[in-house]
């Protein structure tokens, strides 16, 4: 990736691909054992080239509400954190257990912090250890919550932001948050009253598939 790539990037993408640098450097530098994981060369430098393989906020919101169980949610923060909230069907996977947890190759794994370090190193070592459908939730909790639980919408939204309008504010009450009116700065995490993680049963109306975001 060039540098003037690099300064395009938000800070948690710098911050992942910093992690993605420092685990490449821990993978090929330590000595080998049984327990060594390996990664193609190539595949690495396209994933470099791409940032990384994710899903994003809506994306995984969408999994959720439709009942999807063809994935599985790792919560890689520590316990206190994951115990205060987590997204609903999220597992609490830290990352020094990683290595032993119960997961299959075949299986579509999405991992996600506080913002994007802890998540970039276990989604390295998941590519490393051999599972391809690893992949990392974009802006992790932090943009979960500033788009799903309490997204900003326009207090009096125009006949062609409407649906969209009504849509987020269904999502974030299936969700137990509320949506921020009027373009209002989202609260410091210690004063945000967070929801209990069970969602209610009624689903919001589907919304229409867009085309998947290549890169971040």
């Amino acid at each position: 990736m060039s540098q003037q790539g690099i300064r395009k990037l938000g800070l948690n993408q710098r911050l992942a691909l910093v992690a993605l640098v420092m685990g490449v450097v821990a993978l090929f530098g330590a000595p080998r054992s049984e327990s060594t994981v390996t990664i193609n060369s190539r595949e690495l430098a396209l994933v470099v080239e791409r940032t990384f393989d994710h899903i994003m906020v809506d994306e995984l919101a969408d999994w959720i509400i439709q009942g999807r169980s063809d994935f599985r949610l790792l919560d890689v923060r520590d316990k206190e954190e994951f115990d205060a909230y987590h997204i609903p069907n999220a597992e609490s996977v830290e990352l020094h257990e990683l290595a032993d947890y119960p997961l299959s190759k075949n299986e579509k794994i999405v991992v996600y912090s506080g913002g994007g370090m802890h998540s970039a190193q276990a989604w390295f070592f998941l590519k490393a250890a051999g599972y391809p459908g690893a992949y990392i939730l974009f802006g992790g909790l932090e943009e979960w919550k500033d788009l799903i639980l309490f997204p900003s919408l326009p207090a009096d939204p125009d006949p062609t932001q409407l649906a969209a309008v009504q849509r987020a504010q269904q999502v974030s009450e299936f969700f137990g948050g509320s949506p921020r009116s009027g373009g209002a700065a989202l609260a410091e995490t210690s004063a945000i009253p967070m929801p209990t993680v069970k969602a209610p049963s009624h689903a919001p109306v589907a919304r229409a598939k867009r085309p998947r975001k290549e890169g971040c």
